[in-house]
């Protein structure tokens, strides 16, 4: 598995939604499932699959799908 298609499984997992609804365009709380709860799921299942800790301004930013594989690159991975 590389590292997008991990990527795209902590937002499966962790927000609950469809497939087609995970890609670049996807924003923080354009769907219901990532409203903030969503979100401290999905940092902490994002943390647990690269076996990373992601700061905590960092996870202020991360504010879409594409924002997140830019912050990712601060912990060297690579998409």
């Amino acid at each position: 598995m590389n590292n997008l298609e991990k990527y795209k499984e902590c937002f499966l997992e962790a927000l609950n939604t469809e497939e087609n609804n995970i890609n670049d365009n996807l924003k923080y709380a354009e769907i219901p499932e990532w409203d903030s709860i969503g979100h401290m799921t999905l940092m902490s299942a994002i943390e647990e699959k690269f076996e990373i800790s992601i700061d905590t301004d960092d996870i202020i930013d991360f504010s879409s799908f594409k924002k997140g594989k830019e912050i990712l690159k601060k912990y060297k991975i690579e998409f």
